[in-house]
Order: C-alpha cells, then sequence, then structure tokens
C-alpha cells in the first residue's frame, strides 16, 4: 500500500495520519525513556530508529499499521494507535502507545476505539488481541474499558505477555459496549465534566 493511500481518520479530538519522517522525535524521545518499559525498551536511539522505520513499513507490508495520533486542534503529536502483526505474533494485534504527559485524558480510548471500527469495519477483521504485560496497569484498564477480555487459550508472545481479546464486531455492536465507549469519550470532551482520580491511558 502506497503512502499516500493510509486512510486518515478523525474523531472529535483527534485526527490519525500515517506516520511520516518529521514525527519521528516524540517516537524517539518515548521509546528510548523508561516509558518504554513495557514495550521493550528502554531502547538505544538505533533501535528507536528501526522500530520507527518498521511501523512506516509495516503498512506497506500489511496494508495496514500504526497511526499516529494528531490532536485536532494543535496538530501536536500524541502517540501512535492501530494494527500490529510482525513476524513472530500469533495474531494480529490492536496496539498503541502514548507519549509522557499525554495520559489521563482519554486519547487512547478515542484512538483505539476509532482504530479497531476501521480495522472491523474496512478490512473484516473478525478477533483482534492485544498483548500486555500484566504490571502495566493503564493498558489492562484501557482493554477492560474497550471490552476485551483476558483469552488464556490464546497464544503470548512471550511468558511475560498476557492476552486480552477484543470483543467480535457483532458483539460489540449488539450490546451496549460501543455506547458506553462514546459515552466516556464525549465525557472526556466536556469541559465541564473533568475527570477526576488515577489516569487510566
Amino acid at each position: 500500500m502506497p503512502h499516500a493511500a493510509i486512510p486518515v481518520l478523525e474523531t472529535g479530538r483527534l485526527v490519525l495520519k500515517g506516520p511520516e519522517p518529521q514525527d519521528y522525535p516524540n517516537f524517539e524521545a518515548t521509546f528510548t525513556s523508561y516509558r518504554a518499559r513495557f514495550m521493550g525498551g528502554p531502547l538505544s536511539e538505533y533501535e528507536s530508529w528501526m522500530l520507527y522505520a518498521a511501523e512506516i513499513g509495516h503498512w506497506q507490508i500489511h496494508g495496514f499499521g500504526m497511526w499516529m495520533i494528531h490532536e485536532r486542534e494543535t496538530g501536536a503529536t500524541m502517540g501512535m494507535a492501530g494494527g500490529w502483526y510482525p513476524k513472530g505474533w500469533p495474531e494480529r494485534e490492536i496496539a498503541w502507545v502514548i507519549w509522557p504527559r499525554v495520559e489521563g485524558r482519554g486519547i487512547a480510548l478515542e484512538a483505539v476505539h476509532a482504530v479497531r471500527g476501521w480495522l472491523y469495519d474496512r478490512l473484516g477483521w473478525d478477533t483482534a488481541v492485544t498483548y500486555v504485560d500484566p504490571k502495566n496497569v493503564s493498558s489492562v484498564r484501557l482493554c477492560e474499558r474497550l471490552g476485551a477480555a483476558l483469552d488464556p487459550a490464546a497464544d503470548s508472545i512471550d511468558s511475560h505477555d498476557v492476552v486480552y481479546r477484543h470483543p467480535s464486531p457483532a458483539a460489540l455492536k449488539a450490546g451496549q459496549l460501543c455506547d458506553g465507549i462514546q459515552m466516556e469519550i464525549r465525557c472526556y470532551s466536556d469541559p465541564l465534566s473533568p475527570t477526576k482520580g488515577v489516569p487510566l491511558d
């Protein structure tokens, strides 16, 4: 898939676009920091560069990949979310990473909800997983808020990960889950309804 063909996804607060070279600095700052401890990091500068090149190349190989999350109002990058299926992965994954100091605003929830809908509706995925380090409490909570459940029968990447299985497209549309996610996103978007407590993503 040529880079120009990567679709642009838009939500109330976000614009998701294919990764560009100019987006790299925040990616490098995140993956070479302690923030990346649950994603195989911290990485060296070289390892970070190679991973970002893989993010771009993934779209060419599979026709899907990770979008860069941009704030609609400012254009600033806030993280990445999308489909991920590198060599050695047992199944196609829905993955995300949020830059430091961006968490707690529902950005990951809003981005991943949009990404999952596109992968289901446009590519016909009937299932997806997310591989999570169980010590990564924020990602575990986000999986649960998205309706994903532990799947102990699924193969993990290594002994450090657990597998969360996302609801099927039919299950997502049939119940109240989708409405609940959209309601939570609206609460994050409403300046009169500030969230309280520990950041969840």
